[in-house]
């Protein structure tokens, strides 16, 4: 989360009586992440989010996010809804970027992950693939392997400035990933579905050491379930020093598999997925750090953290590394 356009108060009040939520009490922006922009709205009647999408964002897109989510709640995911105007539209316009506002959801997310979160996180994530299985529009990952060369050609000599000789490593590692990714070559499909795409520990929400609730559906998409896996390893199994935690690896998985188990394919491609994952976050992070305006209200995240991650990963030949 993010705010990168500013709302008037003005505006914001005309906006609002489209909606049967009551009146303003109070707003403010919300400053972590990166994407989009996103205030915490409370109004006479309770707590909501305001979210303004900005560039990266599809604006085409956001029916199919939306309807996720809907879908999701109906099939037992606890996730942000979609709130419609008195029209019965949740998809709108303010300060001149496509608007929604979703429910706001209890819970706090970890600031530092413990043992405790990791199968529950692994529960939640299965959950969402099993729940996602029965909604039938597919949307494409617009960040998978197929954007990840042209995203590092972006970055230009900005990479370097970053850290010396990143962009011509970056460009090795892309060469030990790409040929050898599901379903391109000789190598397995691997099952697909709808996939959450940054189930990062500030998009999860605990209570009483449960998931309370899922938010940020702004990357979803349709790709591979063991992708998405992926993602979580590189997020919540690496300690702040850049190791890797295997035991907070074995909790989440054995989490995942009371819900949906792997396929042996699953497993044996997890480096490969591993490495891609890394590999996507570092390059969106690079991108930012690089390109981020500097007066915006806005926590651009250090690539370099992930450069620990996908060095780690180049050098893992098998899922055991993972404690699978």
């Amino acid at each position: 989360m993010a705010v990168y356009t500013d709302v008037g108060n003005e505006a914001l009040e005309a906006f609002l009586q489209d909606y049967a939520i009551g009146s303003l009490v109070a707003f403010r922006g919300i400053a972590e992440g990166v994407e989009n922009s996103n205030f915490q709205l409370r109004t006479t009647d309770g707590d909501y989010i305001l979210t303004l999408y900005e560039k990266r964002v599809n604006a085409q897109d956001l029916p199919w996010f939306l309807g996720l989510m809907q879908h999701l709640a109906r099939e037992g995911v606890t996730c942000p809804q979609p709130v419609a105007d008195s029209q019965g539209h949740v998809l709108k316009t303010l300060a001149g970027r496509p608007a929604a506002i979703t429910t706001f959801l209890p819970g706090v997310w970890p600031r530092v992950v413990r043992l405790e979160h990791c199968r529950p996180l692994g529960r939640a994530l299965a959950q969402l693939h099993v729940a996602g299985r029965s909604y039938k529009p597919e949307r494409q990952n617009g960040l998978g392997p197929d954007a990840w060369f042209a995203l590092l050609q972006s970055c230009g000599a900005g990479a370097d400035n970053v850290c010396a000789g990143l962009r011509d490593e970056l460009q090795n590692a892309l060469e030990h990933i790409l040929p050898f990714w599901p379903g391109r070559g000789n190598n397995p499909l691997l099952p697909r579905g709808q996939i959450h795409a940054d189930m990062f520990p500030d998009n999860v929400f605990f209570l009483d050491h449960a998931v309370s609730g899922v938010i940020d559906f702004y990357f979803a998409c349709t790709d591979l379930l063991a992708y998405d896996i992926a993602i979580c390893l590189n997020a919540w199994c690496f300690q702040a020093d850049g190791a890797f935690n295997i035991t907070f690896a074995r909790h989440m998985m054995q989490g995942y598999e009371e819900i949906r188990p792997l396929e042996p394919a699953e497993r044996k491609l997890m480096p490969v997925l591993a490495r891609g994952a890394a590999m996507r976050f570092l390059l969106t992070r690079l991108y930012d750090w690089i390109n981020t305006p500097a007066d915006a209200l806005v926590t651009p995240k250090d690539p370099m953290d992930y450069l620990k991650r996908l060095r780690f990963h180049l050098e893992t030949e098998s899922a055991d590394a993972y404690g699978f």
